[in-house]
C-alpha cells in the first residue's frame, strides 16, 4: 500500500448520528468476526450515560478508530464479572 496524503485528522465525541459509519468501519476492520460491531442501542446507552468517554478519530472525514468506555464503581462488582453484569 502506497503512502496516502492526509489532509485532516479530527478527534471528536461519538454521537448516535455516527452509528452507521462506525458499524461499517467495524465490520471492515473485523471482517469474518460474527457480531463484531456495537448495536445501536448500546451506542445510544453509552453516549447518554458517559458521552465524554466515547470518542472517534476521523481521517479526511472517515472514521479510522474509536474508543468506547464506561465508568464503573469497582467496589460494587465482583472481581470476576462479565460485561453484561456491569
Amino acid at each position: 500500500m502506497g503512502k496516502q496524503k492526509i489532509e485532516n485528522i479530527e478527534l471528536k465525541y461519538l454521537t448516535v448520528d455516527d452509528f452507521e459509519e462506525l458499524k461499517e468501519a467495524t465490520l471492515a476492520s473485523y471482517a469474518g468476526v460474527l457480531n463484531s460491531y456495537w448495536k445501536k442501542h448500546h451506542i445510544e446507552d453509552l453516549t447518554r450515560m458517559f458521552p465524554e468517554g466515547q470518542v472517534i478519530i476521523k481521517i479526511d472525514g472517515d472514521i479510522a478508530g474509536c474508543a468506547l468506555s464506561l465508568i464503573v464503581d469497582y467496589n460494587s462488582i465482583d472481581d470476576e464479572h462479565t460485561y453484561e453484569e456491569l
